[in-house]
């Protein structure tokens, strides 16, 4: 039986305000902090795909020699790296080492903006990241766990991976996931998408259907925040879209291939997850060591919450009791 708990995330820390941060390289975005503002800021890195794509991610680097384990994170469809800097900041000062992927035509990556030619095409991104991550882990901290997080839409990509791959990570940790949804596209859409396809107007964007910053965050600062970002994706392609479904489709068959220890954390509030069905799949996942921790009075992204640090402690723990296993 999986561990199951639920806390509250009702402490409200004080108004936060607008700043801009810059990776120095022409990029700039909006960040929120107040006094708990980010305690480390990440480095800019580049992983170039197998097909020549130059992969953006932001990396937080522990300051100690020997990481005590490895996140790859995955952010969401309409996200970036950029929205996750308080909980990867505060994961590095506990000494892992933080790799933080921009999905290709996401966040930091202009290139082919919002397309995906197919989806074993984001799977194999991630899946080569990880190989890589797991190659300098060998050489560095050769007993480190390496742990594939994912938030909102990127738990579909990160379930794929993860039961195509296993040997790749040692820990999965699912937060608020996209996979089971309550905004799902409907079999007309689909036949539409496909006759897309085929007429060769793949790359043909179209407006992703959550342009209502509500759906992530009821907190009038943070929503201000999603309307104003320039990183944020509003448009995706076609060939997005089908990938995106043919990750679902993928990701339904996914939950007894994968035995490592799994972490769910859903928002009681939720507008886009559709809880219920998210525990009747994490129900069915092979692992011997599944938790379960609920907020019920949270929305979408919990990293917008009034008192964040709650889910954060929550979500270092658990990465810390990964790391000490390992």
């Amino acid at each position: 039986m999986p561990t199951r708990s639920q806390h509250s995330l009702h402490s409200p820390h004080p108004d936060e305000e607008v700043r801009s941060l810059d990776d120095g390289e022409g990029h700039s975005e909006l960040l929120l902090g107040a006094g708990d503002a980010p305690l480390k800021q990440p480095e800019f890195g580049r992983f170039t795909a197998s097909d020549g794509y130059r992969l953006r991610f932001r990396h937080w680097r522990p300051d100690c020699d020997r990481p005590r384990g490895y996140v790859v994170a995955l952010h969401g469809i309409q996200s970036h790296s950029g929205w996750y800097l308080h909980s990867s900041s505060r994961l590095c000062e506990l000494g892992f080492d933080v790799r933080f992927l921009d999905r290709r035509g996401s966040g930091l990556n202009e290139a082919e903006r919002g397309h995906a030619v197919h989806h074993d095409r984001l799977v194999n991104d991630v899946t080569s990241f990880l190989a890589h991550t797991r190659y300098e882990a060998r050489g560095n901290s050769p007993a480190s766990a390496i742990i594939l997080l994912s938030v909102s839409w990127g738990g579909k990509l990160a379930a794929v991976t993860a039961a195509r791959r296993p040997e790749l990570i040692d820990a999965l940790a699912l937060l608020y996931p996209g996979i089971c949804a309550k905004l799902s596209v409907r079999p007309h859409q689909q036949l539409g998408l496909w006759l897309a396809d085929r007429l060769g107007v793949s790359r043909r964007l179209c407006p992703i259907p959550l342009d209502d910053p509500a759906l992530f965050t009821g907190q009038p600062q943070w929503q201000e925040y999603i309307r104003k970002d320039t990183l944020a994706l509003r448009r995706a392609s076609v060939g997005f879209l089908k990938a995106s479904l043919a990750l679902d489709r993928e990701a339904s068959r996914a939950p007894e291939r994968i035995v490592s220890p799994v972490l769910l954390m859903l928002a009681g509030r939720d507008r886009i997850t559709d809880n219920d069905a998210t525990i009747r799949y994490f129900n069915r996942f092979a692992s011997s060591d599944p938790t379960l921790i609920e907020y019920p009075e949270a929305e979408h992204t919990l990293e917008f919450e009034p008192d964040r640090e709650r889910f954060i402690a929550d979500l270092c723990d658990w990465v810390e009791s990964i790391g000490t296993a390992s």
